[in-house]
């Protein structure tokens, strides 16, 4: 059974159609961690998470992992331009870094790609 996921904690745009999709997120002025997993997952969807009071640049090390299928994870300026990208490799766990800014609101925008991907998932580390 497929299912639209829809969080409170975070804004979200887009079609990403996910079952089984659990997400967590701790996240304390600046540094914390999302992360999401699921059963399985098509489609696209923008999403964004308050990390901080106000505009910031943070590091941020984002992973994923799928068994099969294509699951990428896109940072985001807050202007929509894709600061890095970290895309899977079926069977294997996938990490990325580098540095990005937070809107005035101290959000930052991230963007979940979804291709026939089956249990997946991906997670966000924040650090001032």
């Amino acid at each position: 059974m497929w299912i639209l996921s829809s969080l409170l904690l975070f804004g979200l745009t887009g079609c990403l159609l996910a079952s089984g999709e659990r997400t967590t997120t701790d996240i304390q002025d600046g540094n914390g961690n999302v992360s999401s997993s699921f059963v399985s997952a098509e489609g696209r969807s923008d999403r964004s998470v308050k990390v901080t009071e106000g505009e910031a640049t943070l590091q941020v090390i984002g992973f994923v992992s799928v068994e099969s299928g294509d699951l990428t994870l896109e940072l985001l300026e807050p202007n929509g331009a894709v600061v890095f990208a970290v895309a899977s490799q079926p069977g294997n766990q996938v990490t990325r870094s580098g540095q990005v800014t937070t809107d005035a609101q101290g959000q930052v925008r991230y963007r979940v790609v979804a291709q026939g991907a089956r249990n997946g998932n991906y997670q966000l580390l924040f650090q001032r």
